[in-house]
């Protein structure tokens, strides 16, 4: 018999945790009627501005078929976080997985403005992309190259090599899944070769908190230019040049101001 769930989970606390929140997020996208439309990645609303997207895209899952093959591949993975003697970890794996959300998120947008401005195929200027597809592949293709004898188990009875997972499962869903993201699960296995044989390293706590902060800037001012929520608090306006911002917090009637000026050629914000 395998080990009791209760100590898997204390195993794989980051996976489990991911787990939580995507099927969260899955829960309240069904309650509250959301379409894919309103939180997936498009290269029209990225470059509308709706940067958030980024995020929003790779945690939503809008079936439940999604959410329990992604989350079930995930759960298999979740071995990763007891690897520390191949370089992985719990820490390195949240960090990883913060570059893998990001990257493959630009990735993908930088595939589909490659295929529209050079081969005119203006369908991947609508096509929407959701789900956690893009970093499910990343560690599958890291833990192959990392420990090539593993095994993926999917649904507790389907078992893949993991040296041949992350093609095989890019065929098995292309196939099987005729809606699936080619290009995002593609972005994905991309992103995680960069990282497994060192093209992407040197990821510490202090940076990956920098990334995170910056992460969650960029989320706000792009949710607040984009329109798509409103924080009363919190306001964008163009100053003598419009191409540079003004943020201006307002509270309690009284207005703090922060103008970027240009100094001898250094914007001091």
């Amino acid at each position: 018999m395998g080990k009791p769930l209760f100590y898997e989970i204390l195993e794989k606390p980051a996976t489990s945790c991911i787990i939580g929140i995507c099927s969260g997020i899955w829960f309240y996208i069904q309650k509250k009627n959301i379409g894919y439309q309103h939180v997936g990645l498009s290269y029209e609303t990225a470059i509308e501005g709706h940067h958030w997207r980024v995020i929003t895209s790779a945690f939503s899952h809008i079936s439940v078929l999604h959410l329990v093959f992604n989350m079930s591949a995930l759960w298999s993975l979740g071995v990763i976080e007891q690897l520390d003697h191949l370089g992985l970890g719990v820490a390195n794996y949240l960090h990883y997985t913060l570059v893998l959300v990001v990257v493959s998120g630009l990735l993908v947008l930088g595939m589909y403005h490659f295929l529209i401005q050079r081969f005119k195929i203006e369908y991947f200027r609508r096509v929407t992309a959701v789900g956690y597809s893009c970093v499910v592949f990343g560690w599958m293709t890291i833990l192959s190259v990392k420990q090539p004898s593993s095994k993926l188990d999917l649904f507790g009875f389907l078992s893949l090599p993991i040296s041949f997972a992350p093609f095989e499962s890019l065929i098995f869903t292309s196939i099987i899944v005729p809606q699936a993201s080619f290009l995002g699960h593609l972005s994905g296995i991309i992103v995680g070769y960069a990282i497994a044989w060192g093209l992407i390293h040197g990821m510490t706590n202090y940076w990956a908190v920098s990334m995170l902060g910056w992460i969650a800037v960029v989320f706000i001012f792009s949710l607040k230019h984009s329109g798509a929520y409103d924080f009363s608090f919190l306001e964008i306006e163009s100053v003598t040049d419009p191409s540079l911002p003004s943020v201006r917090f307002i509270r309690n009637g009284r207005t703090l101001q922060m103008n970027t000026v240009p100094v001898e050629g250094i914007q001091i914000v």
